[in-house]
């Protein structure tokens, strides 16, 4: 959980509540390897950072996989024994994140080239605004790491008025090359070349220019949070009765939610899910994405495709089961209040669209698929929502054109659900086809999305092996622990550069 801080100042810092401690993983057996890994890095690197504080500058602490991740990475950054702050951009001028969403999607590929003179002044001057209130904060012997493009040109000159080592965190990117995605790079060029090292996520997402600083790490989950810690029967239904996911006539012991899912109805107003009925979380075959709301999620052509998958003659089930699983299955589309997440502008709009695109079909149509918006009045809660819904899912869904990574798909395979992702380079480096859930090369097509749904809810066995197999993948590789331990190596290889006045090497 994080709390921000007012100031009048053009930043907020972020309070950290600490969460689960590292004490409370090691009671776990099955977390002991990574955690060993984690402490026998700090041991060597923790007292070489002695004396520093590392400052991490992201854009908002609400919403999306970077504000989610921030807190729980400050958290234990803490108690391996660093000094760690966390700050957030606060209220600029209202038309900046609509520029750094612009930046965002070309830097995926998409959108049109079109960044000009006035988006490089009002870039500049909420950098420049930012710098200056924040540069006072930090010490020259502090490290800074900025996260993402919105805050980038203010490390840049923080870094020049204080001389400090300079981390840029880039957690999006596109494996191609258009003309879009080149003019944000050339836009970002200097401010990013000013960094001592640049992180992506990918290999494939590193500009030519920053190869020489690049070093390459990959997100990973909190195995204990609210999202992903294991759920009894009872508190799954308990959650769901809580938060109005589910009806029921039986008492339960906690109390409702602060508030409630809240549910498209044919009118277009958003009213508590169990409304008009039940959705049957418990009972039916349920597909399920739960992202922000982004074009680039795909939720457009998932709503297409399942009214393809439902429209499927009979003649073309594998055996009745399956006939009746496609017959009974549901489809559920969820995502964040779109107030609740500042450096999303576009949120709205598209959700939008797609309540209008639910609203065309058919009223049989309609009754099958829940559009849900999921508050953000209290972080635990929404997490509670999110485990549940994951966990109620036959198959969970990720049909991003394009995703930097795509958590939704690891915390998915960590609660060994078979996943159904496009094949959008972030998603590939988590999700095996055929061995973890399965890939569909063009998530726009909503002919390929039904058929791959389709052939998925054949096999029963398939989707227990695959999931089974995620399990196990995201246990080895995408687990915080490990991200952990390749910050701790990264931040003393650039304290020691720094200190010696080299280059620092590129790693992976």
């Amino acid at each position: 959980m994080s709390v921000e801080i007012e100031l009048d100042a053009p930043f907020k810092r972020v309070a950290v509540d600490p969460g689960y401690r590292l004490e409370d993983y090691a009671q776990y057996t099955y977390l002991a390897p990574q955690l060993m890994d984690l402490e026998a890095v700090a041991r060597k690197s923790v007292p070489q950072l002695a004396g520093r504080r590392i400052w991490m500058l992201s854009s908002t602490s609400r919403g999306g996989g970077v504000a989610e991740g921030q807190p729980r990475i400050v958290s234990l950054m803490r108690q391996l024994g660093l000094s760690v702050e966390w700050v957030t951009i606060h209220k600029p001028d209202p038309a900046f994140f609509a520029l750094t969403k612009r930046i965002h999607n070309q830097l995926h590929g998409m959108g049109k080239p079109g960044l000009g003179r006035r988006d490089r002044e009002l870039y500049d001057g909420v950098s420049v605004r930012l710098a200056d209130a924040l540069a006072s904060e930090l010490r020259p012997n502090d490290i800074l790491i900025v996260h993402d493009p919105q805050p980038l040109a203010a490390g840049a000159l923080i870094k020049k008025k204080r001389g400090l080592p300079l981390i840029w965190r880039c957690h999006i990117g596109f494996d191609g090359k258009v003309a879009a995605s080149q003019e944000a790079w050339r836009f970002l060029m200097a401010d990013a070349l000013a960094c001592d090292r640049s992180i992506f996520t990918l290999r494939a997402y590193v500009p030519p220019f920053l190869s020489e600083k690049a070093a390459i790490m990959s997100p990973g989950i909190d195995p204990l949070t609210h999202k992903n810690r294991e759920l009894s029967v009872h508190k799954t239904a308990g959650i769901l009765i809580d938060a109005a996911l589910a009806a029921t006539m039986h008492p339960v012991l906690a109390p409702p939610f602060e508030a409630p899912a809240l549910r498209l109805q044919t009118d277009g107003s958003f009213e508590p899910a169990v409304f008009p009925q039940d959705i049957g979380l418990l009972f039916r075959p349920i597909l399920t994405q739960i992202s922000r709301w982004d074009r680039l999620k795909g939720f457009g052509p998932l709503l297409d495709a399942f009214a393809l998958l439902k429209r499927r003659k009979p003649q073309q089930a594998h055996d009745v089961r399956h006939q009746l699983t496609i017959d009974h299955a549901r489809l559920v589309l969820a995502g964040p209040e779109t107030g609740g997440v500042q450096d999303d502008p576009e949120a709205s709009e598209t959700l939008a669209e797609l309540c209008r695109r639910w609203r065309e079909l058919p009223p049989e149509l309609q009754h099958e698929i829940a559009i849900l918006k999921l508050p953000l009045t209290s972080v635990k809660e929404n997490a509670l929502m999110v485990n549940v819904l994951q966990r109620c899912s036959t198959i969970v869904l990720q049909n991003s054109v394009r995703e930097g990574f795509g958590l939704t798909v690891a915390e998915a395979m960590w609660k060994a659900l078979p996943v159904m992702g496009g094949a959008a380079a972030g998603i590939r480096a988590q999700l095996l086809d055929g061995i973890t859930g399965r890939l569909v090369d063009n998530p726009e097509n909503a002919e390929a999305v039904a058929d791959t749904l389709h052939a998925m809810l054949a096999d029963d066995k398939a989707r227990e092996v695959w999931g089974r197999n995620a399990r196990d993948r995201v246990s080895r590789e995408f687990l915080i622990f490990t991200e952990l331990r390749h910050w701790l190596e990264l931040l003393t290889e650039v304290v020691s550069a720094s200190a010696s006045g080299r280059k620092v090497p590129a790693a992976e």
